[in-house]
């Protein structure tokens, strides 16, 4: 069904002028323009050959063979030839010249004879986009001699013989995108100038190297790794029991970059605005989802990956965005750590210094009142029909480092951007760039999005007890539940490395309490009530726990008091997924536990794995919450644990040696422990340098049974890298294995 709206044709008059026919105009909102604004890097321009400077007389124009000719065109591409060395771009599996704005690059043009300083004059011609045009830095000709010089200099740098070396510099704030390249010669006629060649076009990218780019990241080992370093770490689990899963950027491989076009073009955005930072990632967090704008990637956390692909199966980055880009169609499917990894390829391909970062016990806040609430009912037992907030056990989005010369000085550096669709932002799912600095000092009214990031990490959680006649009371409040610890991977290393320090300052220190009360002139309302605290504390235990084991949950109730407590208290365990929603209940305990003055007392629940394992959702995280009340005082305590049930693992063993261009084995290996079959199995394993995607699929490993995949490859690149794989079913997910390997020239 069309969404057009067809007007009822009017009653027309014997004079009255013919109705138009055919489809409306397409209406846009940017007003009236002369010409449409261009917004595809893959729309091209015909340029004319010759371009004469008045009509020819009547026999037409003179033979030009005395004029200067161009018979060659050398862009000095290849990864070994300077250009690509000096602009850090010899990674990329790419045939075409790839550089970086803000620094000089050549090439070197062969003309039919010698080129004469005084005599001839000659321009480098680049165009970008469809109608280039000089005054919207979309056409740059750029001149060999300093008396005439444009944007982006130019200069002699060798003659010999017929051929000329000659320096390009593009301007530091250029636009990021693909050029068609020309050389133009002046005759006393006309223009002259190089026929269209693919192979002459070029790439120029964000520079973190130099100081005039709005990317520019000074510091040497942050910019290796987070522009050059396609392998990462991205951290899930829970805060107690803290995770790892590799990840593939895959920043360089073959049809990376120019997906990465095709994203900016698909967006609509205008050529002229692809050399901003903040308009590029703004824009991008938006296209990452394809919620309001067919991005690239359909978010599911049901459970039910039938038509697609489950979020926890993929290795890297490559497969999602080339498939985008070959199929124009969204790819199935995602949730935070996947929109993350996969927006980190694009910021890294372009050239923005960019990393994945985890907050654990993340808010979702969407009414911006910095408070999780959680509803009790007059027993000490959560209402689940009540409590509508949910706290992520984690959270996965990207910082990228630019400067803000849209904000007050000091709120350049890092920017939170985030292509999870959680809220709107200007009527887009997209979140960011939003500055690390404003958030952690509590500016949370500079854009964008900071207000949202800010509650992320500094929400209160505040218990309620609903009586049974509706009315509420307040509790207790925990100021410190969330956002407790905000990790990325270290640079140049493959450990942890922990920046809660950047987001927020110590929980009760005077910056902190600072910060809260200007997050408040805001509009930023916290819970400031100060209630007694309960003299009676709750423990739970820090468990590891492998999927299909029993265990034991040893609480423990400590009294404070000088008198005997007896709490009537509530345990519940229940099957969860990562963003906090509970998925079912397994375990539901009321004991009514004694203790003496000053004593502690223990109480144990035993979990039984026939319990939880028919119910467990993808990333199996089990829930704990136990609350209760005091039956001398009224007061309310609680306790709340994720534990998140270990995996099996893969083992991934790799042949020996391991020299580039030599045929090289992996071999992974997995043996089902579990007393049931498993089904419908997934194995995909890629490596940079060495493997592109690959994948194979088992429809049942037997209980007990093993199963053996052996791969060829041959490496293209020297250097340290890893083959990683992961084993993705129903019944069981992300059971991962890696090996490290050195490949030598």
């Amino acid at each position: 069904m069309s969404d057009e709206i067809v007007a009822p044709t009017p009653t027309l008059s014997p004079s009255a002028p013919p109705v138009p026919t055919g489809p409306p105009p397409k209406v846009t909102n940017r007003g009236r323009t002369a010409v449409p604004i261009a917004s595809s890097n893959s729309d091209t321009t015909d340029v004319p050959e010759f371009e004469p400077f008045g009509a020819p007389g009547p026999r037409g124009f003179p033979p030009l063979t005395e004029f200067l000719d161009i018979w060659d065109v050398d862009m000095i591409k290849r990864p070994d030839e300077t250009n690509k060395k000096q602009h850090h771009t010899m990674l990329y599996n790419s045939d075409y010249l790839i550089v970086r704005r803000g620094q000089e690059f050549q090439i070197k043009i062969t003309f039919n004879r010698p080129y004469k300083p005084a005599e001839d004059k000659f321009a480098v011609e680049f165009a970008i986009g469809s109608s280039p045009q000089f005054s919207k830095g979309t056409y740059i000709p750029v001149f060999p001699t300093s008396e005439r010089q444009s944007n982006w200099p130019g200069r002699i740098i060798d003659t010999n013989a017929n051929m000329v070396t000659m320096g390009i510099t593009p301007l530091a704030s250029c636009i990021v995108g693909k050029y068609n390249m020309y050389v133009a010669v002046v005759t006393p006629f006309g223009i002259r100038r190089t026929r269209r060649d693919n192979s002459r076009d070029l790439y120029i990218l964000f520079n973190p190297w130099v100081a005039d780019d709005a990317v520019f990241l000074d510091d040497e080992k942050e910019r290796d790794e987070c522009v050059m370093t396609e392998m990462g770490i991205i951290y899930h689990g829970a805060h107690g029991d803290i995770a790892e899963r590799d990840w593939n950027y895959g920043q360089f491989n073959y049809g990376v970059l120019d997906a990465c076009l095709y994203i900016m073009d698909r967006s609509d955005m205008p050529i002229t605005n692809r050399g901003d930072p903040i308009k590029v990632t703004r824009k991008a967090s938006a296209m990452m989802n394809s919620r309001d704008d067919e991005g690239v990637l359909v978010g599911n956390w049901s459970g039910d990956y039938t038509y697609g692909v489950a979020p926890t199966s993929w290795t890297g980055s490559t497969e999602i965005l080339t498939t985008y880009a070959s199929s124009k169609m969204p790819v199935a499917y995602a949730q935070c750590w996947v929109y993350a990894a996969v927006f980190n390829t694009f910021l890294r391909c372009l050239g923005i210094p960019s990393r994945v970062v985890t907050n654990y016990y993340s808010a979702h806040d969407n009414d911006g009142n910095l408070r999780t609430d959680i509803i009790l009912d007059d027993t000490g037992r959560i209402d689940r029909n009540r409590t509508k907030d949910s706290i992520w056990n984690y959270h996965c989005w990207n910082e990228c480092f630019m400067a803000r010369p849209d904000l007050p000085p000091g709120f350049g550096g890092w920017q939170v951007v985030d292509a999870t669709p959680q809220e709107t932002s200007d009527g887009m799912y997209r979140c960011g760039p939003a500055s690390v600095q404003a958030i952690k000092h509590g500016h949370t009214c500079y854009p964008f999005d900071a207000a949202f990031v800010f509650a992320e990490v500094n929400s209160d959680v505040v218990f309620y007890s609903r009586s049974r006649d509706g009315t509420m009371e307040l509790v207790k409040v925990n100021p410190t539940h969330v956002g407790r610890l905000v990790l990325t991977k270290t640079p140049g290393d493959m450990t942890r490395r922990d920046i809660t320090d950047q987001y927020k300052f110590p929980e009760g220190s005077t910056e902190e309490r600072t910060t809260l009360e200007k997050a408040e002139e805001y509009g930023c309302k916290r819970e400031k009530s100060n209630l007694p605290e309960a003299d009676v504390d709750l423990v739970l235990p820090t468990l590891e726990v492998s999927v299909g084991d029993d265990f034991e949950l040893n609480m423990e109730f400590i009294n404070r008091s000088d008198e005997r407590r007896v709490v009537d208290a509530y345990i519940s365990g229940s099957v969860v997924y990562y963003t906090g929603v509970t998925s079912s209940e397994f375990l539901l305990r009321t004991p009514r536990v004694t203790i003496g003055p000053n004593k502690s007392v223990k109480e144990l629940v035993v979990v039984e794995s026939k319990s939880y394992m028919k119910r467990l959702v993808e990333q199996a995280n089990l829930h704990f919450i136990a609350t209760g009340k005091i039956k001398e005082t009224g007061q309310i305590i609680t306790a709340m644990k994720v534990v998140t049930l270990h995996n099996p693992k893969l083992t991934v063993t790799v042949s020996e040696g391991g020299k580039m261009s030599e045929e090289m084995t992996v071999t992974v290996e997995f043996k089902n422990p579990f007393s049931f079959d498993l089904e419908g199995v997934y194995i995909r394993m890629e490596g940079p340098g060495i493997l592109m995607p690959k994948f194979k699929y088992y429809s049942m490993v037997p209980a007990g049974s093993s199963l053996t995949w052996t791969e060829f490859f041959t490496p293209h690149r020297a250097g340290s890298t890893r083959m990683i794989a992961i084993l993705d079913c129903p019944a069981l997910r992300q059971v991962q294995g890696q090996a490290s390997l050195t490949i030598e020239p």
